[in-house]
């Protein structure tokens, strides 16, 4: 059992309907917006609590706080990297793998963005990476709740997996010669696969051997880097532009 807190992952839940979901606790006098919630657990056959007090937050960790609502859920469902492969239109698609992100606050903030800039899906590895945890859930706004993922026992394999679908796969590197907005158009026409790597550490270098290219963030400030969830931003946000310069 999991336990999901706050409207917007709780929202995003109902909505998406990918997890199991148990029951919703309602905090008595209960929030205005409770009434969006009441209807998605309606719709969703999700049996509604009203509670007062320490009883609506209880099993919580410590520090976490329910501002209104506890969803109890299931885990959200991880995929095969095939099933991943076989989601959105080909040739459109953009994918985001992930090298050592533990932090769920990172994994959920890259999420986000991964969403809105219409990801097909995540691929994390099974070690060295976070769990699909409430933690991340309320980190991406519930962005995570759709946004579909696969696990992989090696990420080297599932890259080159990825490359004969005809993937290219690109990663975020500061030091490399590759300007990001100087890239060649062919990179960015077919399927991407864009590899991020953990703050500080970056992507491993036996990982690096397998990617078609890197690419560097023109910087003009004093700092060297951006934060992995900032870069993820402004690489997919890169591609959502190209490929609606290919469209006009």
């Amino acid at each position: 059992m999991e336990l999901l807190t706050r409207f917007h992952p709780v929202r995003e839940a109902l909505r998406a309907r990918r997890r199991a979901l148990h029951a919703l606790r309602v905090q008595q006098p209960s929030p205005r917006e409770a009434e969006e919630l009441l209807a998605l657990a309606g719709a969703a056959g999700v049996r509604v609590e009203p509670c007062a007090g320490p009883e609506l937050g209880r099993g919580l960790p410590p520090g976490v706080k329910p501002q209104g609502y506890v969803l109890e859920a299931g885990e959200l469902p991880e995929l095969e990297l095939d099933a991943l492969l076989g989601l959105g239109t080909p040739g459109r698609r953009c994918f985001v793998a992930l090298d050592g992100v533990e932090d769920p606050q990172n994994l959920g903030a890259i999420a986000r963005v991964a969403h809105a800039a219409g990801v097909s899906g995540l691929v994390l590895t099974d070690r060295r990476s976070a769990p699909l945890s409430p933690a991340v859930s309320r980190a991406s706004a519930g962005a995570i709740e759709h946004l579909p993922v696969a696990r992989v026992v090696n990420l080297t394999r599932g890259l080159e997996h990825l490359k004969d679908a005809g993937c290219w796969v690109l990663a975020a590197e500061p030091t490399a010669e590759r300007d990001l907005f100087a890239l060649d158009d062919r990179f960015w026409q077919g399927d991407l696969v864009l590899v991020l790597g953990a703050e500080g550490r970056g992507i491993r270098p036996g990982l690096a051997r397998h990617l078609d290219t890197p690419v560097s963030i023109p910087m003009a400030g004093a700092v060297a880097s951006l934060n992995v969830s900032a870069a993820a931003a402004v690489i997919l946000y890169e591609w959502v532009r190209r490929g609606r310069a290919r469209a006009q």
